[in-house]
């Protein structure tokens, strides 16, 4: 049966977690948000505690955290494996991502893929860039996903990438933020 927790996460708002009981497996994931009004879980939750220390700034990684990709097509399983592996402080393409992923030719596949993540953080579609600039982050949009790379990111390369939108200047693949 899953396990509905629901967190705060100070200067960003409450998110919330649904779990596999008996594995602990991810099986959704709502970002924290002011808009959302629910009542905190008052359950102790090691992974709650890093999603919160994730969002007071601390270099926290999610990747050893099981996730349920059962939903998944398996060209979309592929880019869930293949983003778990981007490091933070990198970012990737939608086109890098797609051929990562085994199908070069498949950047708006992969879009989609980002914009039906149910997972983020967790597949942190956040780190998957337009080739000119940030792109989008449906839901919450693109000032959220700006201040996500701002956790993960040197302000300066953040905002290098949010005024190189429209030039046409493609990102290297999976490069460090610093490398500019």
């Amino acid at each position: 049966m899953p396990t509905r927790i629901v967190y705060d996460a100070e200067g960003w708002g409450v998110g919330e977690l649904w779990l596999e009981g008996a594995t602990g497996t991810v099986l959704w994931h709502e970002l924290p948000s002011p808009s959302i009004r629910d009542q905190v879980t008052t359950c102790y939750s090691e992974l709650v505690e890093r999603l919160r220390a994730y969002f007071a700034g601390e270099d926290v990684s999610f990747e050893d955290v099981p996730v349920d990709l059962e939903y998944a097509t398996p060209f979309h399983e592929s880019c869930a494996q293949a983003l778990r592996a981007v490091p933070r402080g990198e970012v990737v393409t939608y086109g890098e991502l797609a051929a990562l992923a085994g199908a070069p030719r498949a950047a708006r596949a992969a879009g989609t893929f980002c914009a039906r993540n149910r997972l983020p953080l967790f597949v942190p579609c956040h780190r998957v860039v337009a080739s000119g600039g940030l792109g989008a982050y449906p839901t919450l949009g693109v000032d959220y996903k700006r201040r996500l790379l701002e956790l993960e990111l040197p302000s300066k390369r953040v905002m290098q990438l949010t005024r190189s939108a429209g030039t046409g200047r493609e990102p290297r693949s999976s490069r460090r933020i610093s490398d500019a």
